[in-house]
């Protein structure tokens, strides 16, 4: 009688696509980034507004939550690194003030994780879980 080859039937760990593979830019990377603004009590209508035409002009937002006086904003950005990324995120306020007629606030929080930190944080259940539902919500 002829014996097979015992077969290892251990799980393969799972490996992440490069950015190419995930059709990035070379050399970009994809950083999850959490803007905290906060300031003087605005109407919550004109808060939920104002971050639903942000969320228009700019679909990358997966949500919004919001107060009348602080919101959150919650979205990837592709960066080359992690200074790139939050460059673009202290900016994305004060330049969509006008044109989103987001509130006076300030930028008062920021934090710029790369995609693997995201993924371990969630998977071991003490990160910000996946944004759903996606959009603009009250707090």
């Amino acid at each position: 009688m002829r014996r097979l080859a015992s077969v290892d039937t251990a799980p393969v760990p799972r490996r992440e696509p490069s950015p190419e593979e995930r059709g990035e830019a070379p050399g970009a990377r994809l950083w999850h980034i959490t803007l905290s603004v906060a300031g003087a009590e605005a109407p919550l209508a004109e808060v939920r507004r104002g971050l639903q035409q942000l969320a228009h002009d700019h679909p990358f937002l997966l949500t919004s939550r919001y107060a009348t006086d602080h919101a959150e904003i919650r979205y990837w950005e592709e960066a080359r690194d992690l200074h790139d990324a939050a460059a673009v995120a202290l900016r994305l306020w004060g330049e969509h003030r006008a044109s989103a007629q987001l509130p006076p606030w300030e930028i008062v929080g920021l934090e710029v994780i790369d995609r693997e930190t995201y993924h371990q944080r969630v998977a071991e259940g003490y990160g910000p879980p996946p944004a759903t539902p996606v959009g603009v919500h009250p707090f």
